[in-house]
């Protein structure tokens, strides 16, 4: 559902269906269906904020069957067997498909591997000569080459990596240095990038590395979570480019040879303490890059970026994307889930469920089929959980609710041996927490046996120091606590004469 939501946002957009194909990684007749479907059940974007992923696939698609299966053949490698047969001059592609179907007996037969593989051979050496619209497009890429920061203490070094982004028209480029390129770099670069174009484009179009990317596949890319979260924030398309085909980012491979050309070679001589001052630097070489005349057309870049392509742009959110990390889990039995160290409640309904959560620096947002289902102020402390009340099932709220002045307080409107009682229990016990269990028991017993009742069991359980819950409800379920109860006598107990007992005069003569 995820995908078909993206589907409809990307078509609000103007996106064409092919391209909305490209960055939902699916073909184009499912796009056309989907959007078909979309119009038959009168949706648009945006979607009603409470429509979960059930209802939206209920709406378009009602009661659906399972597709029928597909045969799949194992694919060949068809630039193997290109480089193999000229290799060899005695090499017959009969021989070379004799030796795939032995590797894999269920493969194509020989006429299909013939017309795939020839196929292939027409269409290595096409070029299409992309012709690119104004404010359509930013590629985006890392340079092959690094820039060294030295560390004044320590006299390490570090190899900051340069990320590029070019516009397609124009070919007006940005780049800087990061510590890494790691995610949170990846997505920062992003932001900066957009923030120095001053607008946004249609699509991005980055490479299948793994920070952006999932699952690099020809056909079917699958976008980082994160990354698809802030193509989403600034309503842009993310169309990755086909692995090993480079040609599908000419663009950014043509400007980052510039950037690493005329920026870092520029730069190799100059020592560098921190990534501020590389940035600083590697502006300054920008503006002489952007202004540099064309060869081949007239103007440079940054005079077609201001007379075409900025114009063209879309402008900004009002509000930066904060960066946040995604995570699917199943909610424990406390109804807690995990992140960054902390613990944070969901609804008690959803334990043993799939949940998706986001984690930015302020904010933790926990989803669940698409709808949002919790929102917490993010919490640095490891290990302790922050709770919503609400989140609690109506019994573990009443019990909470039981603070221990207020047990006391409950017990002193009972009846002063009630209160007594509770404060002996309390100082008895040897654990706090197991006397709190034992008064919260006898505010059951006084419910189920009423509050008089209660206390007359009070007054006995103290006459005799019987400081339990069991001894109270014993005697309230025996009705007992009126019962009498002996006077205590302060006179000696007379001594027992019997056969069997010696006397203290057996004992004397022992000693003699």
């Amino acid at each position: 559902m995820r995908k078909t939501r993206e589907i409809l946002r990307l078509s609000a957009l103007g996106l064409a269906q092919h391209q909305i194909a490209r960055s939902c990684s699916i073909v184009q007749s499912t796009v056309h269906k989907y959007l078909k479907l979309a119009r038959a059940a009168n949706l648009g974007w945006p979607l009603p904020g409470n429509l979960s992923d059930e209802q939206l696939d209920q709406l378009l698609f009602g009661q659906r069957s399972a597709p029928p299966s597909r045969r799949q053949h194992p694919e060949p490698d068809f630039a193997a067997v290109h480089h193999e047969l000229e290799s060899h001059r005695d090499l017959t592609l009969e021989l070379v498909w004799q030796e795939y179907r032995q590797a894999h007996p269920a493969g194509y037969g020989y006429s299909r591997f013939c017309d795939l593989y020839r196929q292939w051979y027409r269409a290595r050496k096409i070029t299409m000569r992309q012709q690119h619209k104004p404010g359509e497009k930013m590629f985006v890429d890392y340079a092959g080459a690094t820039i060294p920061v030295h560390n004044r203490n320590t006299g390490e070094v570090h190899e900051a990596a340069v990320f590029v982004a070019v516009l397609g028209f124009s070919s007006y480029t940005f780049a800087e240095a990061t510590w890494s390129q790691e995610l949170s770099c990846w997505i920062g670069s992003h932001i900066r990038a957009f923030e120095y174009f001053g607008g946004l484009p249609m699509l991005v179009i980055p490479d299948n590395a793994r920070t952006g990317v999932n699952k690099a596949c020809r056909y079917e890319p699958d976008l980082n979570p994160t990354y698809s979260d802030m193509a989403a924030h600034y309503s842009v398309g993310v169309i990755p480019a086909r692995p090993r085909r480079p040609r599908d980012k000419a663009k950014v491979e043509n400007a980052v040879q510039v950037v690493q050309r005329w920026v870092v070679a520029a730069l190799r001589k100059r020592t560098f303490f921190s990534l501020a001052e590389v940035n600083e630097a590697i502006a300054e070489l920008l503006v002489a890059v952007n202004n540099k005349p064309f060869h081949k057309r007239e103007g440079t870049r940054a005079s077609v970026f201001a007379a075409v392509d900025k114009p063209a742009l879309r402008p900004l959110p009002a509000e930066r994307y904060e960066i946040g990390r995604w995570r699917s889990l199943k909610v424990d039995l406390d109804y807690h889930v995990p992140a960054e160290g902390h613990f944070y409640s969901v609804p008690y309904q959803l334990v043993g469920r799939q949940v998706d959560i986001r984690v930015s620096g302020a904010t933790v947002e926990i989803f669940h089929k698409g709808l949002r289902v919790a929102s917490h102020a993010r919490s640095f402390a490891a290990g302790e959980a922050s709770t919503v009340a609400e989140h609690r099932p109506k019994a573990h709220q009443q019990y909470l609710a039981w603070t221990p002045s207020r047990l006391l307080d409950w017990a002193d409107a009972a009846g002063p041996h009630t209160g007594r009682l509770f404060r002996e229990i309390l100082a008895a016990k040897p654990h706090p927490e197991m006397g709190y269990r034992c008064c919260l028991g006898l505010v059951r017993l006084g419910g189920r046996y009423g509050l008089q009742r209660l206390e007359a069991a009070a007054a006995r359980a103290l006459y005799f120091g019987s400081y339990s819950l069991a001894s109270v409800e014993s005697m309230l379920r025996h009705r007992l606590e009126n019962q009498p109860m002996a006077e205590p006598s302060d006179a000696p107990l007379a001594a027992v004469i019997h056969g069997n007992i010696r006397g203290a005069a057996y004992f004397d003569s022992t000693l003699q």
